[in-house]
């Protein structure tokens, strides 16, 4: 109803409709680019951020395997009796499949996390179906089973996301609650500090592997996980995977 309309400014005239078209392009560009990068949002498809009983927080890994922490980690969780998910990226899989392989007999969950950590929103359709099934093939390849869950890298989905992931045979597309931000550089303390946010209930995002080198230094996460893991299970806190948590109940968002 505004297309030609006239908005009164002083002694000028100026039509209300290259400013309005503008106005709209802008707040479009920002909602797409929200819900492109916004763990929370569901814009572009359902995905699971929590796991649906306060009692229970899911840890999550990305970018591994990687030789020079997940060892330990394993270690770590398994001292501490705890199952945990990893989203990992074909190609380190390709690169270290005996990591991988540890990580499986250890009972954990597996994910997808593409072949090459490719930020999916900017490439095809096709090139993002070719990224899934490459990583799909190299875990199933490796470690004798095929994912079910897939969490795109740097978090950035797009409108052709869901069906892909859909189409691979995937249940469903993951994000998180809460993240340690522990791909960046920072001291024990701040990360130990990050991870004193996580309530029951959450998906916690945390890395094991680093997309932009092989192998990569995460000793923050190690030093972060040895502080709170007993912390947590003293608060009564139980330890789920995404498999655990499909199992039980449908999760929210």
């Amino acid at each position: 109803m505004f297309r030609g309309a006239i908005l009164p400014m002083g002694p000028f005239n100026i039509s209300a409709a290259p400013l309005i078209g503008g106005a709209s392009a802008v707040f479009a560009t920002g909602a797409v680019a929200w819900g492109a990068i916004a763990s929370r949002s569901q814009l572009f498809g359902h995905t699971i951020r929590h796991t649906g009983d306060s009692r229970t927080i899911a840890l999550t890994f990305d970018d591994g395997p990687n030789p020079a922490l997940t060892p330990n980690l394993l270690r770590v969780l398994e001292v501490n009796h705890v199952h945990a998910t990893f989203f990992l990226i074909g190609s380190f899989v390709k690169k270290c499949p005996g990591v991988a392989q540890e990580i499986a007999a250890c009972g954990h969950t597996i994910g997808n996390h593409t072949h090459t950590h490719r930020p999916l929103f900017w490439i095809s359709r096709g090139q993002a179906a070719d990224e899934i099934a490459r990583c799909q093939d190299a875990i199933e390849e490796t470690c004798g089973r095929r994912p079910m869950w897939m969490r795109p890298p740097f978090g950035i989905r797009g409108p052709h996301i869901s069906s892909v992931v859909r189409q691979a045979g995937l249940k469903g597309v993951v994000m998180w609650s809460r993240s340690a931000r522990d791909w960046k550089p920072r001291s024990v303390a701040d990360t130990v500090q990050r991870l004193s946010h996580v309530r029951g209930g959450e998906i916690v995002l945390l890395h094991d592997g680093d997309c932009r080198r092989f192998p990569g230094d995460r000793h923050l996460t190690l030093a972060g996980l040895d502080y709170w893991l007993p912390m947590w299970k003293s608060a009564g806190l139980e330890f789920v995977t995404l498999d655990d948590i499909a199992r039980h109940e449908t999760p929210d968002t």
